[in-house]
């Protein structure tokens, strides 16, 4: 990712500047070094550039070996986002196959100046390219931080004379890992016609989107994905606007970024409009073939005023609600899907596929990607790991079924439905097995079903208010201090989570390290003895 300079590199050009060691107005080569090297991205411009070369690397490492799928949690902001990748980074000693995800639904519903909204479209488009920006300010400043600690360590071999030590902090340096990863950003239905999704596609790319996820819904009637109500567009339509994202990526130069066509007509009963098909087979006519229609007869004749259709030889009415939309035929959401897929593919150049489903089912994920693979052959997906899933319920109806169907138990060995949900059900056989296939659920998918990218849209969302609900608890409870120290700081220390020391987190370190650039011993600091978070030191 973005091939910086080493450490050696800048050094050798700025002392051919600056022989002396320092600029005429005594700024140290030392610490110009360091600031360039902390600046990790010139613009966020730069940022969807490099990702989207990250993201093609891992799509075709996915193609060679479908273990290699990635992952992102949805934030709401960038400090949600920076500790995520933090995290990661711990964990794994790598950011690589992280992501973050930009839900459109959590700025909707939180990130936007006119309250908490459903996800229909209805906040500003503004809000969108604001969090992506904010988001990248985020990743970009635990760079800063963590740089800033290395050179903190190189600055203390060199006073202590201990070249081994100064080596190794010029060699942590140089192969320090950026926190900046892909953002998959979700831009609805184009907030508008194609020319508006255009607009609103080149400024979430200017803020450092290498991927943009739009979906085949009309944009003023747009739904999220797991409510009722659903309206989609004719495939040309929707193919125009995802041409006016690429053309977007391409204007300002990002060659390789990444679109990602959704489609939720596996839920969506309506369309808005019929499209007009100009000859047999065409993507109009491929469209309407799934349309509910009525026969015109002696005793239901044509009226005034009416839409009729010719198709396969007989004229018929489409069944048109009275707010003017077409109904679609029953049970043919998942054949609409695989056109979809294809033509988004084929005629619309998407890379990757987003099918909103109701359940978490691989298998039939798996079945419409079987399908869609036969005309393209290298199809893939990101898939929506939702929150909107009763994740427990489905899992232990999968294998209840599972079960009775082989004969393993009976009808009446384990309860239907919401039964099912009961902590009684937690440490039996079954329970054990659904969480076993919950652990397993994104390899399976990924290895089974083509899925590249397992996203979760809303987590964030649900652990903030989780976890202010059960800080509440017990801080306006009976714990009182307790309830936080117990759950929240002593856990930070003990697993060694950064933001643990606050100050130091949000940059007062970075603070003093130029306070000394500027003012040498006369800098006025805050990290010194009597700065609290030292008391943090041995976490």
């Amino acid at each position: 990712m973005n091939n910086r300079k080493t450490y050696a590199e800048l050094q050798s050009e700025l002392m051919q500047r600056y022989p002396q060691g320092a600029t005429s107005g005594g700024v140290s080569v030392d610490d110009i070094i360091q600031l360039r090297i902390q600046n990790t991205y010139d613009t966020h411009l730069d940022v969807a550039r490099d990702m989207a070369t990250v993201m093609r690397a891992d799509m075709a490492a996915y193609d060679e070996n479908p273990e290699n799928f990635t992952q992102s949690l949805g934030c709401w902001s960038g400090f949600h986002a920076q500790q995520m990748i933090r995290s990661v980074k711990r964990l794994r000693g790598t950011t690589k196959g992280a992501y973050v995800y930009l839900s459109g639904w959590m700025v909707a519903g939180l990130r936007n100046r006119w309250g908490h909204l459903p996800d229909q479209s209805m906040h500003e488009k503004t809000a969108v390219a604001d969090l992506i920006n904010e988001i990248y300010t985020s990743l970009r400043q635990a760079d800063e931080v963590e740089l800033n600690d290395l050179f903190k360590a190189l600055k203390a071999a060199r006073d202590a004379g201990d070249e081994v030590a100064e080596k190794a902090a010029i060699d942590a340096i140089d192969n320090f890992e950026s926190h900046v990863v892909p953002i998959i950003a979700d831009i609805d239905a184009g907030f508008g016609n194609e020319h508006a999704t255009y607009l609103l596609a080149k400024e979430l790319i200017k803020a450092g989107a290498c991927c943009l996820q739009i979906e085949n819904q009309v944009s003023d009637a747009k739904q999220c994905g797991h409510q009722d109500g659903k309206v989609t567009v004719p495939r040309e339509d929707f193919i125009e606007k995802l041409r006016a994202c690429r053309l977007a990526f391409e204007e300002l130069g990002v060659e390789d970024g990444v679109i990602v066509a959704r489609t939720d007509s596996l839920g969506a009963g309506l369309t808005q409009k019929v499209p007009v098909s100009q000859e047999p087979g065409d993507l109009a006519a491929e469209y309407i073939k799934w349309l509910e229609v009525e026969p015109i007869s002696d005793t239901s004749p044509a009226r005034e005023n009416e839409m009729l259709l010719s198709l396969n030889g007989e004229v018929v009415r489409p069944v048109r609600l009275p707010n003017g939309l077409f109904a679609f035929k029953e049970n043919t959401g998942h054949a609409r899907v695989v056109e979809d897929c294809i033509a988004s593919l084929t005629e619309g150049g998407a890379d990757l596929l987003w099918i909103e489903t109701a359940t978490p089912d691989v298998n039939e994920i798996a079945g419409m990607v079987n399908e869609i693979r036969k005309v393209v052959p290298n199809a893939k997906l990101t898939y929506n790991n939702s929150p909107s899933f009763n994740w427990t319920l489905n899992l232990r109806k999968q294998v209840r079924q599972g079960w009775i169907e082989e004969g393993k138990i009976a009808e009446g060995d384990y309860p239907d439905g919401n039964a099912l949900m009961s902590a009684d059900f937690d440490e039996t056989e079954l329970g054990r097995e659904a969480d076993e296939r919950l652990a397993r659920f994104q390899h399976d998918i990924s290895t089974k079903a083509g899925v590249f990218h397992n996203l979760i849209t809303l987590p964030t969302f649900h652990l903030t208010a989780k976890g202010m609900d059960e800080l509440s608890n017990g801080y306006f409870g009976e714990d009182r201090m307790l309830a936080y120290v117990g759950t929240i700081q002593r856990e930070e220390i003990r697993r060694g989570v950064s933001a643990v020391k606050h100050q130091h987190e949000v940059g007062s370190d970075l603070g003093d390290s130029f306070k000394e650039m500027v003012g040498g011993d006369r800098a006025l600091k805050a990290g010194g003895a009597k700065n609290t978070m030292n008391q943090f030191d041995a976490a």
